[in-house]
């Protein structure tokens, strides 16, 4: 974890930022609440993967064009629209033989190497679907399906879309359940939902939002029709809001570095790993350019990963 840097430190090489006209709210006077940071999940994730991608993204105007589009994105983007089209049906309609039809209708063609692969992809989301939804009661409505939630901290102004929450019978009343949707990568287990910080970050605004509790996060791989599952604490989702503040604040201080003159590169560090071949900004930075670029459909050559 990065240390976290003060509020008021000044920027790099010493040098204070220069105050502009119309600064004030973003600078802030003495005895004025800091300017909170506005963020979603991808945001904060972005920054903790690597600081340079977080600056391409979100800090860089106008930002590096991205690369071409990955399929696995598609086949996920196609699948979860899908579902949520699915809860928008009446009850009655909520059949496995209504998948096909909401599949095409949602079904995005980008990054595929050729019609064979997407064709074949199709089949097997459809399979994954249809499987799916024989888990699911259709007279259930979730209390959200892609439900947007929003909290203020100290420090953050944090919305995100959760793909859905479940309302289930608790000890003590309702609960709120997190329930996100994983195409992707096999091999997801507890470790994985309980270390997810964009689930912790939407059970703790869920909670807050619909004034129920909110602790499990789940965790559902349609390929494998597998769920992975945490059931937190006040606690543990503290620590999470605190590893997110702390990420926040750390963002704050770099972006006021640059905006005072310091390197962008030396204040939004890059950071080497195996993700650097997946990266949209692959060609725009040296160190991320040495590594080997993926084909934009290659996750689709290893089913149920990527």
């Amino acid at each position: 974890m990065r240390r976290s840097s003060s509020a008021g430190r000044p920027a790099a090489g010493g040098r204070a930022p220069r105050q502009r006209a119309g600064d004030a709210e973003q600078l802030g006077f003495e005895g004025m609440p800091e300017r909170l940071f506005v963020c979603t999940p991808s945001k904060l994730g972005a920054y903790t993967d690597c600081p340079r991608r977080y600056r391409y993204s979100y800090v860089d105007r106008p930002a590096p064009p991205k690369g071409p589009p990955w399929a696995h994105n598609s086949l996920g983007a196609s699948v979860h629209t899908a579902l949520k089209n699915w809860y928008a049906l009446p009850a009655e309609r909520r059949r496995p033989e209504a998948l096909a039809t909401l599949l095409k209708g949602t079904w995005v063609r980008e990054g595929y190497r050729d019609d064979e692969q997407e064709r074949a992809a199709y089949r097997r989301a459809l399979g994954w679907l249809e499987a799916y939804v024989e888990t699911l009661e259709p007279d259930s409505d979730p209390l959200g399906v892609e439900r947007v939630v929003a909290v203020k901290t100290a420090v953050l102004a944090f919305n995100g879309r959760a793909d859905r929450i479940d309302s289930r019978p608790g000890p003590d009343g309702p609960e709120l359940v997190i329930v996100d949707y994983k195409t992707g990568r096999t091999g997801l287990d507890t470790d994985d939902a309980r270390g997810s910080q964009a689930l912790a970050l939407y059970a703790y605004a869920a909670e807050r939002v619909f004034r129920r509790p909110c602790r499990r996060v789940e965790l559902h791989h349609l390929p494998t029709g597998t769920v992975a599952g945490h059931d937190h604490t006040v606690e543990s989702l503290a620590r999470q809001l605190t590893r997110a503040e702390e990420t926040a604040r750390d963002i704050m201080a770099a972006e006021r570095a640059v905006a005072g003159g310091a390197d962008a590169d030396e204040a939004f560090p890059v950071t080497p790993s195996p993700r650097c071949g997946w990266c949209d900004f692959r060609r725009h930075c040296p160190a991320g350019a040495q590594a080997p670029g993926k084909e934009p459909w290659a996750a689709m050559d290893r089913p149920a990963d990527g």
